[in-house]
């Protein structure tokens, strides 16, 4: 198994439908639980352990999930409002060695459940013409507001596919 793309890298060149959607949004509204669930028992040693050798902490994880879905969240948003802006993207390495990455998961975990709440939202009440809606980003070119949402299902799920992961190996579950 690939222990930094445990799912997989994301691909999707299909047809983007109702249905495909509708199953992504499922998977971003569930994520805040089950990441809760996966974590709930972990100890601070634990949550100070990486998921592979040079990866990333459970705790810087689950901190970087919280950053990168509010970017993702304001994303949508000027997708939704403005044509075809161009995103700001960040370091995500650098932004993992600030000092909020040390704090608590708890406050992330909060902040996952009440964005995800608006977030979830905000995509149900899509139209067909929004989901075709589209940003520019800066390194991988034009994004539409449908394939986004598959994306970011993947993200969750990858991120969390890691820590699941390091927990069967480590038999903490």
């Amino acid at each position: 198994m690939d222990m930094k793309y445990p799912i997989g890298i994301f691909q999707f060149d299909g047809e983007i439908t109702n249905s495909v959607t509708s199953e992504w949004i499922n998977d971003i509204e569930d994520l805040p639980r089950l990441l809760k669930d996966t974590v709930k028992d972990l100890d601070s040693e634990q949550l100070d352990t990486a998921y592979r050798t040079g990866g990333w902490t459970v705790r810087q994880v689950i901190h970087h999930i919280a950053d990168s879905h509010m970017n993702a969240f304001v994303r949508f948003k000027l997708a939704l409002t403005e044509e075809n802006p161009v995103i700001k993207p960040y370091i995500e390495t650098k932004w993992a060695e600030l000092a909020d990455y040390k704090m608590p998961i708890d406050t992330s975990l909060l902040l996952l459940e009440t964005l995800h709440k608006r977030w979830t939202n905000l995509l149900r009440n899509l139209t067909p013409a929004d989901m075709n809606k589209t940003f520019i980003h800066p390194d991988s070119g034009e994004v539409t507001v449908g394939k986004n949402i598959g994306l970011y299902a993947w993200h969750g799920k990858h991120h969390l596919a890691q820590i699941t992961t390091l927990c069967n190996r480590k038999g903490w579950h």
